[in-house]
């Protein structure tokens, strides 16, 4: 009998791939303030609050300005990336999602979303997937961004299950520490390279199956 019990799924990079339209808005934000940010310095913004990814943005810029400034600008580059994510549909569920999520119910297992984004709720209703999750754990049901653990332990806490029958899927090193964190197996989904924390790793959902994971959470 497996013990474990639950599978905790972060959104970005996993669920949906909206790497882009953050990096879209926030160089235009970049753009406005008079300099750029490349694809490549936008790789450390995944996984990282809306606040924190400013504050990267902005010390690269070389530009240090009040909190008050900065809530505008948060705002102002949220705004952009909701006129993005507004158009999206279920054709931006990544490959290999939705049978992955068929097997996990065939499994009986629970399920629960663990993003830090608070637009989280409305990607899920724009690509059809809020009735696969259990539980819905999002930026604004937690205080502390990833690494730290709450975003899982929360929703572990929701599903009423214990940290250590639970199994992460994260695309993010900062994500995958959290999970590590919260004492619990993780799935990198990316390169073996980065997610070095990682109990196991998958290029993605689409090459892997519940059966495999479970062999290795035991």
């Amino acid at each position: 009998m497996s013990q474990i019990k639950a599978f905790l799924f972060d959104l970005d990079g996993v669920i949906v791939d909206t790497a882009i339209y953050h990096y879209q808005a926030w160089k235009r934000l970049a753009n406005e303030l008079g300099f750029d940010i490349s694809e490549e310095f936008n790789e450390r913004l995944k996984g990282v609050s809306r606040t924190e990814s400013l504050d990267l943005i902005l010390a690269h810029g070389g530009l240090t300005l009040p909190d008050e400034k900065k809530a505008e600008l948060a705002a102002q580059k949220n705004e952009w990336y909701l006129e993005l994510v507004s158009r999206m549909n279920s054709d931006d569920i990544l490959p290999g999602v939705a049978t992955f999520f068929s097997q996990v119910r065939k499994a009986g297992l629970q399920t629960a979303l663990g993003s830090v984004s608070k637009n989280a709720p409305l990607i899920l209703e724009r690509i059809g997937m809020t009735q696969a999750f259990d539980a819905i754990i999002d930026g604004t049901k937690i205080s502390k961004g990833k690494p730290d653990p709450e975003v899982f332990t929360k929703g572990a806490d929701e599903l009423e299950v214990n940290y250590n029958e639970c199994v992460v899927f994260e695309d993010a090193v900062a994500g995958v520490e959290a999970g590590k964190q919260a004492g619990m197996f993780v799935v990198g989904l990316g390169s073996a390279d980065v997610l070095t924390q990682a109990d196991l790793v998958a290029s993605s959902l689409e090459n892997l199956t519940v059966a495999e994971v479970l062999a290795r959470a035991e």
